[in-house]
């Protein structure tokens, strides 16, 4: 299993066009979702292109992006149909 790494990212975003795109965005990194807070299981490697992608979409003046590593000692915890996220074997790209 990839080493990753569990993180809650949290975005306020002012301009419509750019809240659609930053939801589309964390869609694809997230394993769960509360409106506009996620958690996502990253490697370093996505976290950074999560970043990178972010900060292209967003204005600085008037967004706001967090995006926080959570204790790894720390127990997860899931309730009702929720499973551990694993990597699978391998990946269908197509």
């Amino acid at each position: 299993m990839t080493d990753r790494a569990l993180y809650i990212a949290a975005y306020d975003v002012s301009n419509s066009v750019r809240l659609r795109e930053a939801l589309k965005i964390l869609k694809e990194y997230a394993s769960g979702r509360q409106k506009s807070v996620f958690e996502c299981f990253l490697t370093p490697a996505e976290r950074q292109e999560l970043l990178r992608r972010m900060r292209d979409l967003l204005d600085p003046e008037e967004d706001r992006f967090l995006i926080l590593r959570l204790d790894p000692r720390g127990k997860i915890r899931t309730r009702g149909k929720a499973v551990t996220p694993q990597d699978p074997p391998w990946f269908y790209v197509g």
